[in-house]
């Protein structure tokens, strides 16, 4: 077996060998260098080197070159401390005086070396790329100092480091056109490298493993379109979280629709890039979704196309005669879908829960569950009990009840004797597949 098989064989242990596949595709369509960027603070290289080098070191080794850039900001703070030398942010940025400078240059140089030789340890090749690449202007320079905004970005050296094989290690320093060298924000220096490189994958590797919500839960999916504002009014995003959140809604703005934000950990990393189901957050531009009454004419071709695609099977016409219709969601790409029936007792049942395998992989399954979850405060729904996307199901179920060849779930419904009759409802309703079983990532 090929050592790239035997990757991919290691990856299907994820999830499955057709999404490692498929993904693999995706990430070695384009040119090298627009695989990934991958942006790394300083406490994920003070805490998690190893597991980030072994991450890092996979990726090259199924062919992919990720750009690395890296901040430093947990060793910079410790050392400027440890030098007795006062340091002040202004609206999160570092005030960097030709005193501070003296010392964030080594500190930067020191991490950017550490992951080098990390990755050489275990056979990579990388290669440290501390400067040359961003082109800066002062940012003020009476109110920051030796702070750059990034004016353009050179991208020789990266593009020369990929075509000899390495993997290209930035640093987030910058130089005017004069050689003066300047501390540029390492979020800041990721935005410029995207916006030039136009990557498939943005990635911002966290202690947290992703954004948190209010219960210091990871949120799974944001969909701007739908979730933004809503997350900007909320009163626990604020400060860091609010921050790097209008950052990336910024940056989004301005890439390809396709184009998504990772965060997740260095221990997750090949999870979130190799599954559909993930591990971090998964930030996209996203869609808006419509709620229909009716399915006719030309939306009854395409759900049942959709659907079709979803479920790898035919669906007898027969079927769109017996929904009990209360609700089609639809996304507005056409890749997704949730038919909501009116159900037994007036809890809605949800028929057809429908997103492609892609579109779960850029996190439209989770904003299209928000969309029913905010709509329908009791739901109740069945899968087959060997469906792999059942672990999946349950997270967001507050029971689940083996009925024969099925398992029934439901959220938002505490009597017994009511979900009782709820299970035997579900389990009695008919199928419509000409075909063989559902596969993977839909509901029967």
């Amino acid at each position: 077996m090929k050592p790239r098989d035997i990757v991919v064989e290691l990856l299907s242990q994820l999830g499955s060998s057709r999404e490692a596949r498929e993904y693999l595709r995706k990430f070695s369509s384009k040119e090298s260098s627009q695989f990934a960027v991958i942006k790394v603070g300083g406490e994920v290289l003070q805490n998690d080197l190893s597991e980030l080098a072994s991450a890092i070191g996979f990726l090259h080794h199924v062919g992919l070159f990720p750009i690395v850039l890296h901040g430093a900001g947990t060793q910079l703070n410790q050392a400027l401390a440890d030098a007795g030398i006062q340091s002040e942010k202004i609206e999160g940025v570092r005030v960097t005086t030709p005193q501070v400078m003296s010392v964030v240059r080594p500190v930067i140089y020191q991490q950017n070396l550490r992951l080098v030789e990390a990755l050489e340890r275990l056979g990579i090749r990388a290669r440290s790329l501390q400067h040359g690449i961003f082109n800066c202007e002062f940012e003020d320079q009476q109110k920051f100092g030796l702070v750059g905004r990034v004016a353009n970005v050179d991208l020789a050296s990266i593009r020369s480091t990929i075509a000899a094989g390495s993997l290209p290690i930035v640093t987030c320093l910058g130089e005017t056109s004069a050689g003066q060298v300047l501390n540029v924000n390492a979020d800041v220096a990721a935005a410029a490298l995207v916006m030039n490189i136009q990557p498939q994958k943005i990635i911002f590797l966290s202690p947290t493993g992703g954004l948190l919500n209010e219960e210091n839960e990871v949120i799974s999916a944001i969909n701007l379109e739908t979730d933004y504002a809503r997350l900007l009014n909320s009163g626990w995003v604020h400060s860091g979280m609010r921050l790097k959140l209008i950052q990336i809604a910024e940056m989004l703005e301005q890439l390809p629709p396709s184009s998504s934000v990772s965060i997740t950990s260095a221990s997750n990393l090949t999870r979130e890039l190799f599954t559909h189901r993930g591990a971090g957050t998964l930030i996209r531009r996203g869609e808006g979704f419509s709620n229909e009454t009716e399915i006719t004419g030309l939306r009854q071709s395409e759900l049942k196309s959709l659907i079709e695609v979803c479920f790898q099977r035919r669906l007898n016409n027969d079927w769109f005669s017996e929904v009990d219709l209360e609700s089609l969601i639809w996304a507005g790409s056409g890749r997704a879908a949730a038919v909501i029936d009116k159900g037994f007792h007036g809890i809605p049942y949800m028929n057809k829960f429908a997103v492609t395998p892609t579109a779960q992989g850029e996190g439209l399954g989770a904003a299209l569950w928000e969309q029913i979850s905010a709509r329908y405060p009791q739901l109740y729904w069945r899968s087959r009990a060997d469906n792999p996307v059942n672990s999946w199901y349950n997270r967001q179920a507050d029971f689940r009840i083996r009925a024969g060849d099925w398992q029934v779930f439901g959220y938002g419904i505490d009597d017994f004797n009511r979900i009782e009759a709820l299970v035997q409802n579900a389990q009695s309703r008919k199928e419509y597949w000409t075909e063989k079983l559902p596969s993977e990532g839909a509901i029967s």
